[in-house]
């Protein structure tokens, strides 16, 4: 089969990233022939495909003029439909799997499939499609739905974007009112993928169209596992450095439990982190590959603080095909992950839920820390392993197909 893969970057600037990627090899590993298709700029990797990608529009700097021009890009760009279209007619691509679109690609690549009439799957990462600002939290870092009846004003009232800037939050508002009366993605695309049951919920609860055609499939993991029999001296968390992932508490409540901890990663926090750093505290920066799985092999726990509605983080998926323990916030995706006895939840932003859960962590016995670890270890075999996840793609490829 040939597959059409989009993405906004080809490059691995986040977790929705290293999944396209992921996606693309253990797809080309079983005999498909992949086609890229994604934004140009200087950090892609290389593709045979990249002389479709549409140039990227830096929508931040520049003339008045330009800036005015890059909005209309930001919600529906012509120059992605027009490279998808050739795309289109020269490889004819018998279904497309897209993934990151919003803000880059846009809707333009939906709607220019379903007009060259190619099947399309979606894959949802995050909760653009019913929050403006896709993280669903306030400028004071709190969980925040006000959206939800739809006007999306408010985000850019609220300078919900990233940056606090009310220009990036007003593009990011007339996206989603666009969105919601030109071109709903609910009504273009034929098959959804949710890599949690909390994702799927929330969307639908926000647009019950989102309840059709939808499919839950958790993110996978390259490769063979192996269970680590290692019981370690340290916490480790590993992610970007940012308010949302909860690390400032953590970090807070390891040492008043004098715990270890160790953190891998890169963000706007790093240079505060540094600065606390201390013989309960070790920033190491950002870490891949062996180095990242050994990190987490010789850890007690991994944990993953999070304050906002983490989806499907790759951090437990990862663990998990050590057979190595995680420590959670009782939030978004995390839970289901984490339920019967598979792990230790906490309560978000909680001092005293999260070091009661830290403080049982470390004092298991084990014999109970052995068992945890077989536990999580045949969950990840059985929901994050190459061919599971193989194995359920392809069948929502041939419910798309069959649309």
């Amino acid at each position: 089969m040939k597959i059409l893969l989009t993405n906004n970057y080809h490059n691995r600037r986040g977790g929705a990233d290293v999944v396209y990627f992921n996606t693309a090899e253990l797809l080309r590993k079983h005999g498909h022939q992949v086609v890229d298709f994604a934004l140009r700029v200087d950090k892609n990797e290389e593709s045979e495909y990249s002389h479709y990608f549409p140039e990227s529009t830096d929508y931040r700097t520049g003339s008045l003029f330009k800036k005015m021009l890059s909005i209309k890009s930001f919600i529906y760009n012509r120059k992605a439909s027009r490279n998808l279209s050739a795309l289109i007619k020269d490889e004819k691509p018998d279904i497309a799997h897209i993934h990151l679109f919003l803000g880059g690609l846009t809707t333009s690549i939906i709607s220019t499939l379903k007009k060259c009439n190619v099947p399309t799957v979606h894959t949802v990462h995050d909760y653009r499609l019913i929050c403006p600002a896709y993280t669903f939290l306030d400028r004071k870092n709190n969980v925040c739905e006000l959206c939800k009846d739809g006007l999306y004003l408010r985000c850019a009232f609220h300078r919900c974007s990233l940056e606090g800037r009310f220009s990036h939050s007003m593009m990011l508002t007339l996206d989603a009112y666009y969105r919601k009366y030109c071109k709903n993605p609910s009504k273009l695309i034929d098959q959804l993928i949710f890599v949690s049951n909390f994702s799927r919920n929330k969307h639908a609860e926000f647009n019950s169209n989102y309840a059709l055609n939808a499919n839950v499939l958790y993110n996978f993991k390259p490769g063979v596992f192996s269970m680590s029999v290692v019981k370690g001296n340290y916490l480790f968390f590993y992610g970007r450095l940012s308010r949302e992932k909860g690390i400032e508490l953590l970090i807070k409540c390891s040492k008043r439990l004098k715990c270890k901890l160790i953190i891998a990663g890169t963000g706007p926090l790093m240079d505060d982190l540094i600065n606390q750093s201390d013989e309960y505290l070790e920033i190491i920066g950002y870490k891949r590959g062996e180095e990242l799985w050994n990190l987490i092999r010789n850890s007690s726990f991994v944990i993953v603080p999070s304050e906002w509605y983490e989806n499907n983080p790759l951090t437990v998926v990862e663990s998990f095909s050590f057979g190595k323990p995680v420590i959670g916030s009782n939030i978004g995706g995390i839970p289901e992950l984490l339920e019967h006895g598979r792990g230790i939840l906490f309560e978000p932003k909680n001092e005293s839920s999260m070091m009661t859960a830290i403080d049982k962590a470390m004092k298991m016995s084990n014999v109970e820390y052995n068992q945890i670890s077989k536990t999580v270890f045949d969950f990840a075999t059985e929901n994050f392993s190459e061919d599971a996840h193989y194995k359920a793609l392809m069948n929502i490829y041939k419910s798309a197909l069959h649309d």
